[in-house]
């Protein structure tokens, strides 16, 4: 009997699909000819009918189990009378076809949101009608705009949530502040970047003396302060179902999309200085050794003395008697303290081996009219590692308190690596010819260890990158099974409930322990289709746990699937908030580089395919990608455990972390997508004369035929863009270089 399983369609911009199995096993294979009467993201069950020639399971689709209500965003175009939309998500394979009673005011080259009229079928394209009428997609901000309805974003509040906060005071009440600790007189101070508008932490240490007598020894009192959005959104109010169904704030270049109404956010909540604000204190006592000797929670009211930037507080720490230290004058002892703090719970997180691997984050900057300026990495001084450590430090706290009071809460937890994945690890550390061993189940301690001893070889970049890779992401869940890459046994979120609804419910339980009673969760809006994918495959992975020997399966009680319920659902958003981030982010980029067509950088391998590799430049700090035809007349043999491409004649490698020098060749903005060429030294010389003559728009030009937006081109359609790269494909085949099928582009 062949099988029949559910899944979901993850279409692809080459015509064919997978299902994504819900099951977790491996997906399923979707020819161009079975995803006619399909669409991306919709529930189907497939039978296996047999495998392809690279092993993987091939279906056909026996039924469309649910089709989602999903808009589809792209560019109305009017050709040869008839008019239709091209997803901007390239994922749907189908243009829409417009009836042109249905455009509405809408004009050709605009994007446009569409709702569908008609499903697709194996005869027909899907038919729809023109909903929304987002602008010219040259417009500033349209890549939000796109990206806020591509993934789902709820990006305006209900009339209810406006309602509700527009009627809250405008400053902290005096009945507000009853039962509360006064810490008006605590120079208790904020630090965050020079963007930042909203304040929910902010931190306050002393040096103290721990125990009496000749066993005195010293250690510092450490304050954390959270705003208290709590106190403002109550269990089930319009603003607290707007807050669930976003779970988190989102954060684009230039926007911010927010958890809660603008009032609260950066008003009521956020702690701004010179203001009372009400907040939740995480009162801990710290050893020498960095460790939390003892800690309380209250209920407080406090006064910011100070806002300071993460740069400000990194030049008085270097230089006391600096510009900057002289204008915090009264402030700057305080930030000694903390920064003693620092470091010993700098200290403690080396004891216990918690992973701590250097990562390069960018920041794209934009002039007023939402124009890329520059990429630049966003640097990491001692500053960012104080509150870093702090908030971690209060985090704990938050959790061992769920614990110690046997309450029902959300932790943040991330499991070790797969077996799978050790073993994959380990065979490639073995490759690399590094002795290090790991055991069948690691310690972070472990990785740890390999990324310090491996920090000074040349291909650290790669080991390092390998071993992130090992790594799961974290989920939210009422089942604590500890933080692996922090090596905590518990670890929760407390330090942002303005921007994370798991801090805001894990204030809510701190709050119904202090008042000796118990916090029900509510019964709340459930996810949409847009996500429920991976909420499935987290709810299946947390049910089909296997029991250590020897124990039973534990079951739920009706409490705990509701927490259950609402880790899913924000573990969802987060992911979600994260793609829309990372495709206004892949958006901006291409649009910056497609400034730069024909230009050469250096730049290093940070990722190996069979179908290529993908090269970071060392200035801009984007990614694109050599695909294997531009390598070389000869044939490259892809090593998995080593993560390298081979040339079977030279032996000339590609491995993460290799040197390369490329040229910008191609840029799909709609596919979010940029290809490279290498360049040879010699083609580099003949490059830099020809940029001394002024003809490197003329090279990019003539180099890049089938490019959609070449300037001084009218811009070509999708269907003749494909048409121009099959016959370049073939051209390429025809000259003699060996691709194997497997290793074309995918």
């Amino acid at each position: 009997m062949l099988d029949e399983v559910e899944g979901t369609v993850q279409g692809h911009r080459e015509g064919h699909g997978f299902v994504s199995r819900d099951d977790g096993e491996a997906d399923i294979y979707l020819p161009p000819n079975e995803m006619r009467a399909v669409l991306h993201k919709d529930r189907v069950m497939v039978r296996i009918v047999r495998s392809d020639r690279r092993g993987r399971p091939e279906g056909r689709v026996v039924e469309i189990i649910e089709r989602p209500k999903q808009p589809i965003i792209g560019r109305l175009l009017h050709e040869s009378g008839i008019w239709i939309v091209v997803p901007e998500d390239k994922n749907f394979g189908q243009d829409v076809l417009i009836p042109k009673a249905a455009t509405g005011s809408a004009k050709p080259g605009q994007v446009v949101v569409v709702e569908l009229t008609e499903p697709p079928s194996l005869y027909g394209q899907p038919v729809g009608r023109v909903k929304e009428i987002l602008g010219e997609m040259d417009d500033p901000g349209m890549e939000v705009e796109i990206a806020v309805r591509k993934y789902g974003v709820p990006w305006e509040f209900s009339q209810a949530c406006v309602a509700q906060a527009r009627a809250l005071p405008e400053k902290v009440r005096a009945q507000d502040k009853k039962h509360r600790v006064d810490l008006t007189d605590v120079p208790l101070v904020t630090i965050d970047g020079e963007d930042a508008r909203d304040f929910d932490d902010a931190v306050y240490c002393e040096p103290i003396k721990l125990g009496k007598g000749k066993s005195a020894s010293s250690g510092w009192r450490l304050l954390v302060a959270i705003a208290d959005v709590s106190h403002y959104v109550q269990t089930g109010c319009a603003i607290d179902v707007d807050a669930y169904d976003r779970a988190t704030s989102v954060y684009f270049p230039r926007r911010v999309i927010p958890m809660l109404p603008e009032k609260l956010s950066n008003g009521l909540c956020s702690l701004n200085p010179g203001v009372e604000r009400l907040c939740m204190v995480c009162d801990m006592v710290l050893s020498a050794q960095g460790e939390v000797s003892a800690y309380q929670f209250y209920p407080a009211v406090m006064w910011s003395h100070a806002r300071f930037t993460y740069a400000e507080v990194a030049a008085i720490l270097a230089n006391t008697r600096g510009p900057e230290a002289l204008k915090r004058k009264e402030r700057v002892p305080d930030l000694l303290h903390l920064h003693d703090a620092y470091r010993a719970l700098l200290c403690s997180r080396q004891r216990r081996g918690a992973v701590d691997f250097e990562t390069v984050e960018t920041q794209i900057v934009c002039d007023d009219n939402g124009h890329i300026e520059k990429i630049m990495p966003r640097l990491r001084n001692d500053a960012h590692r104080l509150i870093e450590e702090a908030m971690l430090a209060a985090n704990v706290c938050s959790a061992d308190y769920l614990v110690q009071n046997k309450h029902a809460g959300l932790f943040r937890v991330h499991e070790g690596p797969t077996p799978e994945k050790v073993e994959t690890l380990r065979n490639y550390l073995k490759a690399c010819g590094i002795g290090a061993t790991l055991s069948d189940k690691p310690a972070p301690s472990e990785l740890q260890a390999i990324a310090q001893a491996t920090k000074d070889r040349a291909d650290a970049p790669q080991i390092h990158s390998m071993l992130l890779r090992s790594m799961q992401q974290a989920i939210y869940t009422p089942i604590n099974e500890g933080h692996f890459g922090l090596a905590f046994e518990a670890y929760t979120h407390f330090t942002s409930p303005i921007r994370r609804y798991p801090d805001l419910l894990v204030h809510r339980v701190i709050k119904a322990i202090l008042a000796k009673t118990h916090y029900q969760l509510p019964v709340l809006p459930t996810p949409g289709e847009a996500h429920a994918k991976l909420t499935r495959r987290l709810g299946k992975s947390l049910a089909a746990r296997v029991p250590e020997p020897g124990q039973k399966p534990k079951k739920l009680s009706a409490e705990m699937l509701a927490w259950q319920a609402a880790g899913l659902h924000c573990s969802a958003n987060e992911r979600r908030a994260d793609e829309a981030s990372r495709d206004v982010e892949a958006w901006l980029k291409c649009k910056y580089m497609r400034e730069h067509l024909g230009e050469e950088y250096g730049g290093r391998v940070s990722s190996v395919t069979s179908f290529g590799i993908f090269v970071t430049l060392d200035d801009l700090f984007v990614e694109g990608l050599v695909h294997i035809t531009e390598l070389g007349g000869e044939y490259f043999r892809f090593d998995e455990a080593r993560q390298e491409l081979r040339g079977e004649r030279t032996g000339l490698c590609y491995a993460i972390g290799s040197r390369v020098r490329v040229q910008v060749s191609r840029v799909d903005l709609d596919g979010r997508r940029i290809d490279f060429r290498l360049v040879s030294e010699a083609e580099a010389l003949v490059g830099r004369a020809m940029k001394d003559k002024g003809m490197r728009q003329q090279t990019a030009t003539m180099r890049d035929p089938d490019r959609d937006m070449v300037p001084g081109k009218k811009a070509r359609s999708d269907a003749r863009v494909r048409k121009a790269v099959k016959t370049r494909t073939a051209g390429v085949a025809k000259a003699g270089t060996k691709v194997p099928k497997s290793r074309r582009r995918s």
